[in-house]
Order: structure tokens, then sequence, then C-alpha cells
């Protein structure tokens, strides 16, 4: 796996693929630069060799050109965060986006007009594909957010730089983490599953049962589990349609020498509200009219012990509603135990969208190992998918 340390990038044109689909308010000012923060180590790594950076993106789903989505947007926030003024031309291929790469100079960044405003980078077109392949001398792939779409600049475009492609930092440190935590990780390792349904989770907690000692299931997933086992959950959210799956799970984890760690009581509300009245309640006794939104003081303390005695961590999911106040409070317990955890050498990784907005909304991102920026890329890794934008580097 060739990395940035692999080249030198003297008098070279890298053509990054980073990942700036960022977020955007009403006055197009982006609202989180997270993506754009965590590509500069790769940029200026580039810069500080004499090279210079194209830069590719897409940015949002835009049916044909559509200024709202248009990267220039995105301009001045990339300027503040990268330190250096960045050219930008508008289009991603043809003779005006050759023009401006070819007047590019050592030390100088460009960023291309939004991939995705021409529909061949999604249909993974050869032609475009090569087509923006014209404009670097090496291929440097960044987005680890879109490592899993076979697009045209995210793999197809790879088979162009024979021997000039490499990861850049941020990938490269993806794929670094999710190796520790499925492979190399030291035991005994735990995987934290929380968020609303068993059926998103499937695969990856069959996959993750052979490198796992543990795991705490948490969320609305939990009920399914507590009701396979004949337990009551009053008007608590549930797969019905997955109780033999439940099951199926427990049996697996059982013969595989894993100890799955339910909830044992609740924090129960009569209604799904902020405001609704609230009683602790045994997890498999919830009375009919109210619904399970956290974990309860129980639960909390017995899931702190399970973490504080691993080394390995994997969190994909909050254990209740955190986006209301009165039912946060098991997410940011959990969160407190895996920061320890981490202070005393565990190697902990956040991943997936709900766990990556609760650790930033409740101060972690600095007090975990490695926060991943891609949602989806980072779920098919954990089901065991090899991604293709990651095996296109490695052919």
């Amino acid at each position: 796996m060739k990395t940035l340390n692999d080249f030198n990038f003297e008098n070279k044109k890298a053509l990054i693929r980073v990942d700036f689909n960022v977020p955007l308010n009403d006055d197009f000012e982006v609202t989180d630069a997270t993506r754009i923060i965590s590509a500069k180590p790769t940029i200026i790594k580039v810069l500080e060799d004499g090279g210079s950076c194209i830069l590719m993106s897409h940015l949002g789903r835009p049916k044909g050109v559509q200024d709202e989505f248009s990267l220039r947007h995105i301009i001045t926030e990339a300027e503040d965060v990268l330190g250096v003024s960045v050219k930008f031309v508008e289009d991603c291929v043809g003779d005006k986006a050759e023009q401006a790469a070819k007047d590019l100079k050592p030390g100088e960044i460009l960023l291309l007009e939004n991939l995705r405003f021409h529909e061949e980078e999604k249909q993974g077109d050869k032609g475009f594909a090569e087509a923006l392949s014209k404009l670097g001398d090496i291929y440097v792939n960044d987005a680890f957010g879109t490592a899993h779409r076979a697009h045209a600049s995210t793999t197809v475009i790879a088979q162009f730089f024979p021997g000039q492609k490499c990861f850049g930092n941020l990938l490269a440190q993806e794929i670094e983490s999710i190796k520790k935590v499925m492979q190399t990780g030291e035991k005994p390792v735990l995987a934290v599953l929380g968020g609303a349904k068993v059926s998103s989770k499937i695969t990856i907690i069959e996959n993750i049962l052979d490198k796992v000692d543990h795991l705490i299931i948490g969320g609305g997933m939990t009920f399914t589990f507590i009701k396979a086992k004949g337990g009551n959950i009053g008007d608590s959210i549930c797969e019905d349609d997955k109780i033999e799956l439940a099951l199926d799970i427990m049996k697996q984890a059982e013969a595989k020498n894993v100890s799955i760690h339910l909830p044992v009581d609740v924090l129960a509300a009569n209604a799904f509200s902020n405001d609704a009245e609230t009683q602790v309640v045994d997890v498999d006794d919830i009375p009919n009219g109210w619904q399970g939104l956290d974990v309860g003081p129980r639960s909390k303390q017995n899931f702190d012990e399970v973490v504080r005695q691993c080394m390995t961590i994997l969190w994909n999911g909050p254990l209740g509603v955190f986006e209301m106040e009165n039912f946060a409070n098991g997410t940011i317990e959990l969160g407190n135990s895996i920061a320890e955890a981490t202070k005393n050498g565990a190697f902990s990784l956040v991943g997936g969208g709900d766990s990556v907005a609760a650790v930033k909304q409740f101060g972690f991102e600095d007090k975990v190992s490695y926060v991943s920026t891609g949602g989806g890329a980072m779920l098919e890794s954990l089901e065991g998918k090899t991604l293709p934008g990651i095996a296109a580097m490695l052919e």
C-alpha cells in the first residue's frame, strides 16, 4: 500500500480526490469544516515538497449544474483552513480545467468544480476518468467518505496512474484504524453497537463476532433482543420480523465465546418527547404505554465496567435518543467511559453518522483515538467488504 511518504512531489502536480462534501447554510457558508481540516495534512505535505495540488470533490447531490452545489462556495473556508490561497476553475474536465492545471505553479492549489455536475462521475465512466487523469502527474486518493463508491474519480481513475498513485494521510489513517479493530487490536476487543434498528447492523454484527470479545448492544435495537428473550418492552421500538435473528445472534455469540451485554434497566417515557413523563424501569418489564428512550443507571454502571477492561473499542451508534437532552445521558456516560479507557491506553475508534454526531456534540472528539470521517464507507468496511476505492489503489 503506497502512501504519501513513498513520493516526493517536487515539481509534480498531485491530483487529489478529497471529500469536501461539507454542510452549507442558507447563505452558502460552511457550517462544519471537519472534512476540509481532515484533508489538510495531505495537501500541506505536497506543497512542502515543492509540488502543487489539484483538488477534486463532489458536493451534495446535484441534478446537472446547480449553482447551490458549486464548490466555489467553500473557497473562503478552504483558504482559512489551509492557510493558502485557493484558485478555482468552473469545470473539472475540458479545456478550461486543463489550462488552469497547466498554469499551476509549485506551492499553489487549484480547486475543480463539482465532479457530480457531470453524470459520468457517478456512472464510473472511463472516458471521464481519463479526462480527469490528464490534469495531474500523481493521483492521491484521500476521500474515505466516498471509497465505497465505484465512481470515476474514486476508483476508475486509478488505472491511468500505474505506479503513480497513493493513499493520502486521511485514507491511510482510516484503513489503519479499521485494521486495528478488525485484525491487529490488543485484546480484549469491544464493539458498542447502538442505533434504532438491528436490520441496519446485521452484517456488521455477523462479521465482527469473530473479532470481538465483548459486544454492548444499546439504542432502539435493544428491544428486539429483549423481546426475543421474552421480556415486556411496552411501546418501545421493535423489529418483530428480526426476533428470530436476534436469538440466532445470541446463539452465535455464545458459541464463539463473545459476551453480549444488553441494558438491564431503561429510562422510559410515556411519549416520544423531551417533555414526557419518565421513570426508570427494568428493561424487560416496561409498562404498556411507555417506551425506553435511554439506558438506566445500572446499565450505565455495567457498561462502564465492560469498557474499562477492554483495550480496543469500536463505537458505532448512540445508546439512547441523544438528540433530546433528557435522553442523552446514557450516550454521554458511555463517551466518558470510552474517553477514560483511551486515556489509560486503549485504542478507540468512533464511526457511523449518529455516533460521530454525538461525539462532536458532547466534546469527545479529542478524547478518543480516532473519529472516522466516512459513514457508509466505515460501515461497509466493518461488514468486511472490500471498498472499490481502496481496491483500485492496490491493483
